[in-house]
């Protein structure tokens, strides 16, 4: 039961988040909209207001924007296919970023709830290179290798492209006086390097904001990390996940508390607004690509040519979706259990 509501919140979540980026946009440049829905399927609950209709339907997977001369030719001046092209690219585009929207809001409630890494350190760790040379709680690192230091992030990251066979100069503070030490770090079991230290969390709004932000980016990094190793052929449908996949991660997570499912959140949050973005046919993506080629050429391509290439994108989108699928149930062995 857990299972089902936790997947049901994040899938709605990440796709009303999504639509209502797409409505908001399109109200705003007078795109006319004829339905906005949250759900799929039989109607429950439908009220219309003003020329919108506000729809709750049965299965609560999704949801959508249905907006006047978005998929069929209008004469109305107000539709989709009539107005200025970059609002429309800006309707289209608004969805992702309603996405990245909803990852910094639910990052910045985790970094607030677990508080955010400082340059404080909280202790060392027993036998490490930094506490055999002294550094002990509530010291501040404000220096390594000749670089400034001020946040946690810029610690890790100095220590991490250290040389683990040469010295590291570190400069702290204690008590209000500058201590400079020299250590060699030391690679520990997953091959990192480290020199031993925790650091001390603090908790702010916006500290939390901050915190929000450098998740999200963090993560949309890894997009593009991963995009690097797909055109160099280092990634198959094994490192690929769908729903069920997706559906057995929420149902991991959510035994480990609220926090690890609101991060899984962000996470898939950031991973449909930058995936939605890729030129691929039948994403928003590819809609962008044909908008701009539009206002190059000053005139729209052929609307039927347009809808094929998108329909040959959605099959093998499909296609790709049910090998994902199929990799997920062999890989997590879903009918054995």
């Amino acid at each position: 039961m857990l299972t089902v509501v936790a997947a049901i919140f994040i899938f709605l979540m990440v796709i009303v988040f999504h639509e209502f980026g797409h409505f908001i946009v399109a109200k705003m440049v007078g795109i006319k909209v004829n339905e906005f829905s949250i759900g799929m399927g039989p109607k429950i609950f439908q009220n219309e207001k003003g020329e919108t209709k506000y729809t709750l339907r049965a299965l609560p997977i999704g949801g959508y924007v249905s907006m006047e001369g978005e998929d069929e030719e209008s004469n109305d001046p107000r539709s989709f296919n009539n107005a200025l092209p970059l609002s429309r690219i800006a309707v289209v585009v608004a969805g992702a970023i309603m996405n990245f929207v909803l990852a910094i809001i639910v990052f910045s409630i985790v970094s607030y709830s677990v508080g955010m890494p400082s340059t404080t350190v909280y202790k060392t760790q027993k036998g490490s290179p930094a506490e055999e040379i002294g550094i002990s709680s509530g010291d501040q690192i404000i220096n390594i290798n000749g670089k400034e230091i001020n946040s946690w992030n810029e610690i890790s990251e100095e220590i991490s492209k250290s040389n683990p066979e040469e010295n590291m100069d570190i400069v702290i503070l204690r008590d209000g006086k500058t201590i400079k030490y020299t250590l060699k770090p030391e690679i520990n079991e997953e091959n990192r390097v480290i020199i031993g230290i925790e650091p001390e969390f603090e908790k702010s709004f916006l500290l939390a904001i901050k915190g929000g932000f450098q998740k999200t980016g963090a993560v949309l990094k890894l997009m593009f990390d991963f995009i690097k190793m797909v055109f160099r052929g280092q990634v198959s449908t094994k490192d690929l996940s769908g729903p069920v996949g997706v559906i057995y991660a929420i149902s991991e997570t959510a035994k480990y508390g609220i926090i690890n499912l609101l991060y899984l959140l962000g996470f898939i949050s950031v991973n449909l607004g930058f995936f939605n973005l890729l030129p691929i046919p039948a994403l928003d993506g590819s809609r962008i690509v044909f908008l701009i080629v539009e206002m190059v050429r000053g005139k729209s391509l052929d609307p039927e040519k347009e809808g094929f290439i998108h329909f040959i994108g959605f099959v093998l989108l499909i296609v790709l979706m049910i090998a994902v699928t199929y990799s997920d149930i062999i890989r997590f062995s879903i009918f054995r259990r």
